[in-house]
């Protein structure tokens, strides 16, 4: 059980650790390069590498966190039952976060960066499309920190398991 219990553990440290390496590197350097060189489109190219990214992170998080849930099944008789409850919001947590994030917060911001037509950097400020898009890109961010925080309490949880 402790095999079981060591995979779940380095599974979700991996996601952990790409989502982490995702929002505090490349999102920020993405942006930070482009812009540097004065693109008149660094924004949307910046965004363009982004969303790929994050996609990518996203659907793993959802793809991880439903194996994990069901994995939890599997040990939980192993865990207290407050152990388990926890685990399993934490979980839970992941894949609803993960899944909003990338089927609904993030299908509908490449809808509206479509519907601009020109690329984000060149849509004014005030243009509701604009605003609607940086509303959402906040979601975007609360989001997948929802997923991280979750993440990091579960990997908590699973340590702790592995040591009794």
């Amino acid at each position: 059980m402790n095999l079981i219990n060591a995979t779940r553990l380095v599974i979700l440290a991996c996601w952990f650790g790409a989502a982490l390496f995702f929002a505090a590197v490349v999102a920020p350097a993405a942006f930070g390069v482009l812009r540097s060189f004065g693109l008149t489109n660094a924004n949307e190219i910046a965004g363009s590498i982004v969303t790929r990214s994050l996609s990518v992170v996203n659907v793993g998080g959802f793809v991880i966190a439903l194996l994990l849930l069901v994995t939890l099944f599997v040990r939980r008789n192993y865990a207290s039952r407050w152990t388990f409850i926890l685990e399993f919001v934490c979980l839970g947590l992941i894949l609803l976060a993960t899944g909003v994030g990338h089927w609904f917060i993030a299908a509908r911001m490449r809808a509206l960066r479509a519907a601009m037509v020109l690329p984000i950097d060149q849509i004014a400020a005030d243009d509701s499309r604009r605003i609607a898009f940086n509303s959402l890109h906040g979601y975007s961010v609360n989001a997948l920190s929802l997923a991280m925080i979750a993440a990091l309490v579960a990997m908590i949880l699973m340590a702790r398991a592995l040591r009794n």
